[in-house]
């Protein structure tokens, strides 16, 4: 019997919906890969997220292999160059998660500007610092965002409603998709931007995309947003530049830090402490994707992706 092996949870639609045209569906989130491929020899699909780094040793241990399916966007994990060699097709679902990144990036926008944590902690300690509270409004700021996909395109559809200028770069992009929103290049980016935010996949070529360069070529201080994967902003560059105040504040869902768990993986790093300490940043582990509706959203998308392709066993 032809199986899906499910080595992370995702919602159960999945399971439900391949069930029902006939794969046979089994959830071992087991790490001992030896086991996984001996226990389930005619596995035609792997359902995954982060936690695994799918190489070419796994795939060759599965050798009736067909498609790898990834909840979520993030294909850094996925040798792509193997799978598209061996005809291996593989799905994710971007699209599922879109909506609860684009609103996550405005919450952070809005607790930035608006000082809403350190408003919040000076109430409680029976402070009542209305000037120091004063903030900004969006309305009239120019909001730049880097890479122009499902993510990027939620964000700037949000903003539309904020009256902010939206300007993009993307080089996968000609012209911008979207109809307010004016493709640049990086030189305008750097010119004109108030707000960054970052929405690329990672690769070889844009680790460390956020370095001491990048933040120092801005004409204006900035509000920093990385929702993207930690590994695009070089922390110890980041503090530096606000620290200098050309980075006013910025709001990390991602760290330069975190493992393939979605943990941090050094704690008592100096970097990460002194982001912990920072009065201008605001951290959230790793969330902004992470909502009841998305957890659906995420898998129902991979089940028309696959069930398209593949409507049998």
């Amino acid at each position: 019997m032809s199986t899906v092996l499910f080595i992370d949870s995702v919602h159960p639609i999945l399971e439900e919906d391949l069930d029902k045209s006939g794969f046979h569906c089994v959830l071992n989130e087991t790490d001992d890969l030896a086991c996984l491929s001996n226990l389930y020899p005619n596995t035609i699909g792997l359902v995954v997220r982060s936690r695994w780094v799918i190489d070419q040793k796994v795939i060759l241990a599965f050798p009736q292999l067909k498609w790898i399916a990834r909840s979520g966007s993030g294909l850094e994990n996925i040798d792509l160059e193997y799978c598209k060699q061996t005809g291996i097709t593989v799905f994710s679902s971007p699209e599922g998660n879109a909506d609860a990144v684009g609103e996550h990036v405005l919450a952070m926008c809005l607790g930035m500007t608006r000082k809403i944590l350190s408003a919040h902690n000076t109430v409680t300690h029976h402070e009542w610092l209305r000037e120091q509270h004063r903030g900004i409004e969006l309305k009239g700021k120019t909001f730049a965002i880097i890479g122009l996909g499902h993510m990027g395109r939620a964000v700037a559809q949000r903003l539309a409603s904020f009256g902010c200028r939206v300007i993009a770069n993307d080089i996968g992009f000609e012209k911008s998709p979207m109809e307010h929103v004016q493709l640049v290049g990086m030189n305008e980016v750097f010119e004109e931007a108030d707000f960054v935010s970052i929405h690329l996949p990672l690769s070889p070529a844009n680790k460390h995309y956020a370095d001491a360069k990048f933040f120092s070529s801005f004409k204006k201080s900035i509000y920093f947003i990385n929702t993207a994967r930690g590994q695009h902003c070089v922390t110890a560059d980041l503090l530096h530049a606000l620290n200098n105040q050309s980075v006013i504040a910025a709001a990390l869902d991602v760290l330069e830090f975190e493992s393939n768990q979605l943990k941090v993986e050094s704690e008592n790093h100096p970097d990460f402490l002194s982001l912990l300490e920072h009065p201008s940043v605001i951290l959230t582990p790793h969330i902004a994707g992470w909502t009841v509706e998305s957890y659906y959203k995420l898998s129902k998308v991979l089940s028309n992706k696959i069930l398209e392709r593949f409507p049998q066993p």
